[in-house]
This record gives structure tokens, sequence and C-alpha cells, in this order.
């Protein structure tokens, strides 16, 4: 096997994972249509930021928790998405749902204490971020 075997395998391969990858966020999507719609979730934006950034700064959080959270601004910051964000509709999905697990993981792990004490926005904000994350008030 010479090497331009092994790029069209590895290329191949990589492909097909993101081929997969796509298929599942689609599927999550279907799977959950009362998640927060793309236009609420542009305005909540700047609070979810500011919520992020603050949930990683508190050290009474578990350290497992605070890794997460960088690793999530860490992707967000990145260039890089699952689905790049200029393909209509779909290009910032893959961010939303991104920010929905690893909020839910929190919430459930930390409870809704240090979401409500973080949270920058109005109460209706907060109400959509639940939402987001797929808790009611009363989980977690």
């Amino acid at each position: 096997m010479n090497w331009w075997d092994a790029m069209i395998a590895i290329i191949g391969g990589l492909v097909l994972i993101y081929a997969v990858l796509l298929v599942l966020l689609v599927l999550y999507a279907r799977k959950h249509p009362e998640t927060v719609g793309m236009r609420d979730a542009l305005r909540l934006l700047p609070d979810l930021l500011t919520l992020l950034r603050r949930l990683t700064a508190d050290r009474s959080l578990p350290k497992g928790i605070r890794v997460r959270l960088v690793l999530l601004l860490l992707y967000l910051a990145s260039p890089f998405d699952l689905v790049p964000d200029f393909i209509p509709v779909i290009g910032y999905a893959d961010d939303a749902i991104i920010v929905a697990l690893v909020l839910r993981a929190v919430i459930r792990k930390a409870g809704h204490g240090p979401l409500e004490r973080h949270w920058p926005g109005t109460p209706a904000g907060l109400t959509l971020v639940r939402r987001l994350a797929g808790v009611s008030a009363n989980q977690g």
C-alpha cells in the first residue's frame, strides 16, 4: 500500500465520520423540536457567553465542569465547526446543540444554583436557557 492509498483511506474515513455526525445532528434536531429556535438562541448569545465565562471562573464548581465549559468556549471560538456556519439554517445548529448538551450536563451535575447566580439576563432569558438545556426549573 503506497502513501496515496493511505491518504485516500484517511480522507475517506474523515468524510464518513463527518457524514455520520451530520446525520446525528439532524436526528437530534428532529427528536428535540422543543429546543429553542435559532432566532431566540441568537438573541440570547451575549448573555449566554457571559454565563459561560462566569461559570468557567466559578471556583466553587467542580473542575470537571469548568473543563467542559472551557472546551465549549474554545469550540465556539474556533473557526472550525462540525457544520460550517455559512451553510444556511444548520450552520449554527451544531453550535446551539453542543451548547445545549454542555449546559444540560452542567446543570444536572451542579444544580440550578450556579445557573441562576451567574445568569446576567432577564428571567425570560433564563427560562429560554433552561429550555435550550432541556431542563425545567424544578429539575437538577
